[in-house]
């Protein structure tokens, strides 16, 4: 099946980028467990197999399956998200300028400075919520913006379209980290985005038992310059953990609308609750942002952050009491986990940057599973006391 056809979200997600196995009319694309193919003559192979960390049936099964997904004409596959990452930064020179959304993943923040900039990258932490300060923000040698949208931790909803237009003023490749989203929820690149990252560890792979990420983009430049970082530097996903991102997409719509549905009830629930001091969740009106969460995606997704009245005492009794939800980094899985990111996600963020942000020892970050609610419910209840 063609991967930029005009079919619906869940039938892209079950078909796209595969067909039956035609040797054996097997209906999931086989595990190429191989490193290399056969020649028929030197230089001649079948379509572009010679070599597995070049190109592998499998992962290129799952690569235009996402790319099909985002509603983009390329996708490639890596062994995480940060080394997708990775590979955007790649696109930039010694000296170049890049603004970075003030509110990532720790080690979307990890990279940039610690790795990045140590290589002549020149980074500005900038809130894109603010356009003015945005806008302010611009040098004239940026060329690349890295916004992530809701925000991790604290769930800022950024408007990518008003972005992307300056962006584009400004002649900066635009990268939109829509992990939180999938893209059930939220597709950057209709909005002008220029490329799209995922974590697939999170809610592609939905499953908590593979490791990977990938980008996407319509650009054909953008995709051979990232294709030959790919096949330079090597950090792709292993053949298993493609084919258990195929088993996941095929899933992923059903699995975010009872994410959606679920965090809902619980973030209207915390916001009710008497030692909870504050709730954010984009679906909630009290949001700053709800009003362009309802423009951009198509549900409110299953994070929630909460802040609770006390400090790290409260924080920890809470954390140690949970039975249902996993005390446990990452998101995105079928089943609820919950975290402190002062103290695990988001560690390696400086103090006073996390200060700056509200990264305080009373907020707490679920990823609401898709357990029955009542029972996540009653499990915050218990814990929180």
């Amino acid at each position: 099946m063609s991967s930029n056809d005009s079919h619906g979200f869940g039938t892209r997600a079950i078909h796209a980028g595969q067909t039956p196995d035609p040797s054996t009319g097997a209906i999931c694309t086989p595990i190429y467990q191989t490193s290399t193919f056969v020649q028929k003559s030197p230089g001649v192979i079948v379509e572009e197999y010679d070599y597995s960390r070049a190109a592998n049936p499998t992962r290129k099964a799952f690569e235009d399956n996402i790319a099909s997904l985002e509603g983009g004409k390329h996708g490639l596959a890596f062994s995480s998200g940060v080394a997708a990452t990775g590979v955007v930064l790649h696109l930039l020179s010694a000296g170049d300028h890049v603004l970075l959304c003030d509110d990532v993943y720790g080690g979307t923040n990890r990279l940039f400075h610690r790795v990045f900039a140590q290589m002549g990258i020149e980074i500005t932490l900038v809130d894109m919520t603010d356009l003015g300060a945005f806008k302010g923000a611009f040098k004239d040698n940026t060329k690349l913006v890295w916004a992530e949208t809701p925000t991790n931790p604290t769930l800022k909803i950024i408007d990518i379209e008003a972005v992307a237009e300056v962006s584009k003023e400004k002649g900066a490749i635009l990268a939109v980290d829509n992990t939180f989203c999938s893209p059930y929820l939220q597709n950057p690149l209709s909005l002008g985005a220029d490329i799209v990252c995922h974590s697939t560890t999170k809610y592609i792979g939905g499953h908590s038992d593979a490791i990977g990420g990938v980008l996407v983009t319509n650009d054909d430049g953008l995709f051979e310059r990232m294709k030959f970082v790919q096949l330079s530097e090597g950090a792709v996903p292993g053949i298993q953990e493609c084919f258990l991102f195929l088993r996941s997409t095929k899933t992923l719509h059903v699995r975010m609308e009872r994410h959606c549905e679920n965090a809902m009830r619980v973030a209207e629930h915390l916001d009710a609750h008497p030692k909870v001091e504050k709730v954010v969740y984009p679906g909630l009106e009290s949001h700053p942002q709800h009003a362009i969460a309802k423009r951009q995606m198509c549900g409110f997704g299953g994070m929630v952050t909460i802040y609770l009245k006390g400090g790290l005492d409260e924080s920890r009794a809470m954390l140690e009491k949970v039975k249902i939800f996993a005390l446990a980094e990452s998101l995105g899985g079928v089943e609820s986990l919950i975290e402190h990111p002062a103290i695990m996600t988001h560690a390696s963020v400086p103090a006073d940057q996390r200060a700056k942000l509200g990264i305080t020892d009373n907020l707490i970050r679920l990823s609401v599973g898709i357990e029955d609610a009542d029972d996540l419910i009653a499990d915050l209840d218990r814990a929180i006391g």
